[in-house]
């Protein structure tokens, strides 16, 4: 991101006030900013892909088994993911036990 600049005040107040707004009150009439419909084409990750960090865990060796069984070569990111999906109902039921 080293071409990135910072945002001004005016796009700081400008972002602000877009954030309180709704999805009924966006006007997407703008031919330079329309509603995107059709997200058929879309590329996961293309904007933002987390920080991977590397670690050393003891894992099971038949879940380690079941993971490689089915996804062999993508094993390790469908681990990540099933410890991604946890992690986010775990926060669900965390915001939903304060509330």
């Amino acid at each position: 991101m080293a071409n990135t600049r910072k945002l001004t005040t005016e796009e700081l107040v400008a972002l602000a006030n877009v954030a309180f707004l709704t999805d009924d009150q966006i006007d997407t009439s703008d031919p330079d900013a329309p509603e995107v419909k059709d997200w058929s084409k879309a590329t996961r990750g293309a904007l933002f892909r987390p920080l991977k960090q590397p670690v050393t865990m003891r894992v099971d060796a038949d879940v380690v088994a079941w993971f490689k069984a089915r996804y062999a070569k993508g094993y390790q990111t469908k681990m990540n993911s099933a410890l991604r999906s946890y992690v986010e109902e775990e926060e669900r039921h965390e915001n939903h036990s304060l509330a």
